[in-house]
């Protein structure tokens, strides 16, 4: 899909934030076509440029990993001048992205409300780790904090393992796809009303929405769930299994795929066992249930029984590292992966979005920026000439680098 053709096309994107959150939504959006101009601090820039190893060249693979499609522009939002120069950018910006403590952006000069009064239309969005509602309202948050708190490692790990995070931070992704959300619903309000609005979501809102079926459960029941390692709490089979030469996942989520299941592994009786002919009993009864299974499962050579499996239309599966899991994407004809070309790596591959228009995938093929390398165009841009910049660059306000420059 050409560039023309992208939904956000002549959207602009003033991006503040930094870590992960904040630059995933907005790395989403310059997917879409938004031209996003990702504002950073001077001398480190965003904080992920920093976190490495791993680094590609110069380059940490954590910053590479969420920013693709932007363009950076360094500004020192502590100065005076600074400001005027994030405020001029604000009254040509479609929406503005920031995940700052909350009360840090009206320091800075850049709080909703004093932008909207230079920018009426402007489509406003807050990213924190509580929320601005949650005493106290300026408490630091990472992902993994609210993992913690939201309950989430409380039902992740093993039944008598100690509580565990996922492996990725799983909350600031859901939370970038809810500003995300919220950003776009935003967007086509304004186009009935011509008027902008104020988009909140926060780390910890994430967490609990995202608990869906376990949060209603404890809320339903009064009793918080348990861990129950890769076990399902409301369905069986539903886990991990040793097959002889390696482990299956299995999820025979109904009670015909556990018929199914029975009869490839010549167990037709349990699916006319009382005990485990619906799934409610077989969860009641899971127990008893599971050694039976997972004694036929070991029976069996995993590349055959995966082959019977699928066959039958029961889910199943092997476990893939992230390295296997790309390479088997790559091998279907239609990978998860864009190729760009950074500026000081060369060729660079990057995840792509998950989303398709029109059948498309859809990912800016423009490469992750280096620290201030459109800083000059953007300020020529906002009609300061380039002795104006010269002078912003000496004096420390801004950082301009040329896209050259290696």
């Amino acid at each position: 899909m050409c560039h023309a053709d992208l939904p956000l096309k002549g959207l602009r994107v003033l991006d503040f934030s930094r870590v992960l959150a904040g630059p995933y939504c907005t790395m989403l959006l310059a997917d879409l076509g938004a031209d996003v101009i990702k504002v950073e601090p001077p001398l480190t820039g965003d904080d992920t440029r920093g976190w490495g190893p791993p680094f590609v060249g110069d380059e940490a693979t954590y910053f590479l990993a969420v920013n693709r499609g932007k363009r950076s522009c360094v500004i020192n939002l502590r100065t005076e001048m600074g400001r005027k120069i994030a405020a001029k950018l604000a009254q040509s910006a479609d929406v503005v992205v920031e995940n700052f403590r909350p009360g840090t952006a009206y320091r800075l000069g850049i709080g909703y409300e004093q932008l909207r009064e230079l920018n009426p239309g402007l489509v406003y969005c807050s990213i924190s780790g509580f929320g601005s509602t949650r005493e106290p309202i300026d408490r630091p948050a990472y992902d993994f904090i609210v993992q913690a708190e939201s309950g989430l490692m409380s039902i992740t790990g093993e039944r008598t393992s100690q509580p565990t995070k996922v492996g990725v931070a799983i909350i600031d992704v859901l939370a970038g796809l809810n500003a995300g959300i919220g950003i776009l619903a935003a967007l086509n309000r304004r186009h009935e009303t011509l008027v902008g609005g104020y988009v909140e979501t926060s780390l910890l809102d994430s967490a609990l929405s995202a608990l869906v079926n376990q949060a209603q459960s404890a809320l339903s029941t009064g009793t918080a769930p348990a861990r129950l390692g890769n076990a399902h709490p409301s369905i069986v089979p539903y886990e991990t299994f040793m097959a002889r030469d390696a482990e299956v996942v299995i999820a025979a989520a109904n009670d015909e795929l556990f018929r199914r299941l029975c009869s490839i592994l010549d167990l037709t009786e349990l699916a006319e066992d009382r005990r485990f002919a619906t799934n409610a009993a077989r969860v009641a009864n899971r127990d008893t249930l599971l050694p039976m299974l997972a004694g036929a499962i070991a029976l069996h050579a995993v590349d055959d029984l995966l082959k019977n499996l699928a066959e039958a239309g029961v889910p199943s599966g092997r476990i893939h590292d992230v390295k296997e899991a790309f390479n088997r994407a790559a091998a279907t004809g239609d990978g998860a992966t864009i190729r760009v070309q950074h500026p000081t790596i060369g060729p660079l591959e990057l995840v792509r979005t998950a989303v398709r228009l029109d059948s498309e995938p859809l990912a800016s093929s423009q490469p992750p920026p280096l620290r201030g390398e459109d800083t000059r165009e953007i300020l020529l841009g906002l009609e300061y000439d380039e002795a104006d910049v010269d002078a912003l660059v000496a004096a420390g306000i801004v950082e301009a680098r040329a896209k050259d420059a290696t």
